[in-house]
């Protein structure tokens, strides 16, 4: 069975098209390239190789479509794609090949393209985020005056208005927007440290070719290399549990809502039963859940991803790359399964 988030069936329920975009194939591809197009050219700027070389073979890198079968086999062999993707490009830059990677190292290139992936995910987020705050402001004008009898230990306590608990859901939405905003400088960084990270393999233009190279990509330019220093990465994976566990809590809500005996909230669209064909499943409301919930339980494996053995690891590093595109999965289509449920809501409140 391949992950849900993309499976034949389930894809259904958990799949994301702009969420699966920002990580596919191609597009990680695209990033590769894109760094190692800038690494050329910066290698001219810095004097490393001649300027024409240089441009010569970034212009090949920018067009160039790597063949994936062998960069499935070098994968299995290496551990890792790039040590086969940089031959494939240096044999078809020819004579310019000297301006191909040289100095660079393999986790400089995956990092760089890493982070140009999530920035691309925190403006779908941000968005999503927007979206959701005007979805959840448009219930409370629809039905916020509304009274609803408060819990808690899941007893009934004293009257509430519906707006009471809509704000419960909607008030860490600008917060997670705040987070993001925050954790952008410290995410949105160049990965460039050469094979053990302190940029020697580059002589003492490291710091040139670093200050062209985050220009052009419009990174940030840390002093040294993190390639074993993985905080802002989990920190991160943090924010994406915390913005499914705010949606998680909603969901939660509705799906006691909707119990009969309670009927405080009714919505179109719910799942049927196989079994029992007077029954409407709150779908979506489940679905945020669980998705909360599983990206909760991925946080400690993202928390293990932090400790790298000496200046480099590939047994820390590799299991990010199984953790966090999951929990990115799960973060868009929770954002964008909250706001259709929103949508689908048609009454709040005490509905008898």
């Amino acid at each position: 069975m391949t992950s849900v988030f993309d499976h034949p069936w389930l894809g259904g329920l958990f799949s994301d098209a702009q969420g699966s975009a920002i990580w596919s194939p191609e597009q990680q591809i695209s990033h590769l390239l894109t760094f190692e197009a800038a690494y050329s050219r910066a290698l001219g700027i810095a004097g490393k190789v001649p300027s024409d070389m240089a441009e010569q073979a970034a212009l090949v890198i920018e067009t160039f479509e790597p063949n994936l079968t062998d960069l499935k086999a070098g994968t299995l062999q290496d551990g890792l794609p790039i040590p086969n993707l940089v031959a494939q490009i240096r044999n078809a830059a020819g004579k310019n090949a000297a301006a191909v990677h040289h100095g660079a190292t393999s986790q400089d290139v995956i990092d760089t393209a890493l982070v140009l992936t999530l920035r691309e995910l925190t403006i779908l987020l941000d968005q999503r985020l927007v979206e959701l705050t005007a979805a959840m402001v448009d219930l409370t004008e629809r039905f916020g005056d509304r009274s609803l009898m408060g819990r808690t230990r899941m007893q009934a306590a004293l009257p509430i208005t519906v707006s009471d608990r809509i704000a419960t859901w909607m008030l860490p939405l600008d917060d997670h927007r705040v987070r993001l905003a925050q954790l952008r400088p410290r995410i949105e960084r160049l990965q460039l440290g050469g094979p053990v990270g302190n940029r020697a393999s580059m002589d003492d233009l490291g710091q040139v070719i670093a200050d062209d190279m985050a220009a052009r990509l419009g990174l940030g330019n840390p002093p040294r290399a993190w390639h074993a220093t993985r905080d802002n990465v989990v920190e991160y994976a943090g924010l994406l549990s915390l913005v499914t566990g705010t949606l998680g809590k909603m969901g939660q809500d509705v799906c006691l809502m909707t119990q009969q005996g309670i009927d405080e909230i009714t919505m179109k669209g719910g799942g049927s039963s196989s079994a029992m064909p007077h029954k409407q499943n709150p779908i979506m409301a489940e679905l945020l859940v669980t998705l909360a919930k599983f990206n909760a339980t991925q946080i400690s494996g993202m928390h293990q991803a932090l400790i790298h053995e000496q200046e480099r690891s590939g047994a820390a590093w590799v299991l990010e790359w199984m953790l966090l595109p999951q929990m990115a999965a799960a973060t868009a289509r929770s954002l964008a399964v909250a706001n259709k449920l929103c949508v689908a809501i048609t009454n709040m409140g005490n509905c008898k």
